[in-house]
């Protein structure tokens, strides 16, 4: 089992700039990829940005040059800095652990996650 727990989410005005993070516990050791997810409402969960155990990292073409995907292995802390943000970025943000075999060669499915945070808004105003 794998706990995560996402914290930093808030308001902000367009351009501004958020950190999510997850904290993860349990039997972490086995999670070889860790994504963050959105879901807009009306809208189905999508996958944003990974990152594997070898620092390889993956984001979805709306989030490009904007959000940056990182983690603290010792602290087993999984960031999303997102910058230059847009109210199309609104939505509940979910913290991903991939199963064990997953290596994340583009941004997972959703039937490739093990486990998932609670979420947290995110709620970007004009």
């Amino acid at each position: 089992q794998v706990q995560l727990v996402e914290s930093g989410g808030g308001s902000v005005q367009a351009g501004g700039s958020l950190t999510l993070s997850c904290k993860a516990s349990g039997d972490t050791y086995g999670t070889y990829c860790m994504s963050w997810f959105r879901q807009a409402p009306g809208k189905e969960r999508e996958g944003v940005a990974s990152v594997n155990g070898d620092r390889t990292t993956i984001y979805a073409d709306s989030v490009k040059g904007r959000f940056t995907i990182s983690q603290d292995n010792d602290k087993n802390i999984l960031y999303l800095r997102m910058n230059a943000l847009n109210t199309e970025d609104s939505a509940m943000y979910y913290c991903a652990a991939a199963r064990p075999w997953v290596r994340c060669r583009s941004l997972p499915a959703l039937g490739d996650i093990g486990f998932w945070g609670q979420g947290i808004q995110v709620t970007v105003s004009s």
